[in-house]
């Protein structure tokens, strides 16, 4: 598995062949972010969050920047929305100041919004680097592309050996289940090679302010 891209299983390949005409590959108009968030109130106003079916839906075309997320301590990157390679993989920005997007829309009523960036690269340390440090009820921001931000809470933080992805593709982005958001990079031991990093790090977030 390459450092450039993030392995997705199977599980989730499968459903992205099943799916790929409905809503889980469409994103607001808002212009989701796929890989740093800002914090509460960081731009615009929000409001406590209201049933998921108000939000519309609009597709945007993969490639394309989609907003911007900040993380609890502040790190930010901008978000290009992607989609899978035929080998189940999710292609990774080579710059650290970007971050990948992959699933669902910001406040969709299911599925999972994937948002992947470098723990470094080429001797800097990235924004996602936090993922290893934040906790449980730390906040992260996605700020759309109208300005308005959306709020998410972190509940869980989860560490998977790549090897074992396949396996926790479904439990932790896969599109049947609740909305939330989730963050992902790399870390632990450095393998070197086509592996890179021993592990992936998850944080998994749920929504708890919308814009107006």
């Amino acid at each position: 598995m390459s450092r450039r891209s993030l392995y997705l299983g199977s599980a989730v390949v499968l459903l992205a062949a099943l799916l790929v005409t409905t809503t889980f590959l469409l994103i607001e108009d808002l212009s989701p972010v796929p890989t740093a968030m800002p914090l509460a109130r960081w731009a615009g106003e929000a409001t406590q969050v209201a049933t998921p079916s108000a939000v519309p839906e609009i597709p945007v075309p993969t490639g394309v920047p989609v907003g911007t997320v900040r993380l609890p301590a502040g790190g930010t990157a901008q978000l290009i929305r992607s989609d899978l390679t035929a080998d189940g993989t999710l292609p990774i920005p080579d710059r650290l100041d970007r971050a990948t997007w992959w699933g669902a829309a910001l406040g969709a009523q299911r599925g999972a919004t994937l948002l992947a960036g470098h723990v470094n690269w080429q001797g800097s340390t990235g924004p996602f680097a936090e993922l290893w440090r934040d906790h449980p009820g730390d906040q992260v921001g996605v700020v759309d592309t109208q300005g308005r931000t959306w709020t998410y809470r972190i509940t869980e933080l989860v560490t998977v050996r790549k090897r074992d992805l396949p396996a926790r593709a479904e439990q932790l982005y896969g599109q049947a289940g609740a909305h939330r958001l989730v963050l992902a990079t790399c870390g632990g031991e450095f393998l070197g090679g086509a592996d890179g990093y021993q592990d992936n790090r998850f944080a998994i977030a749920e929504l708890v302010t919308r814009p107006w």
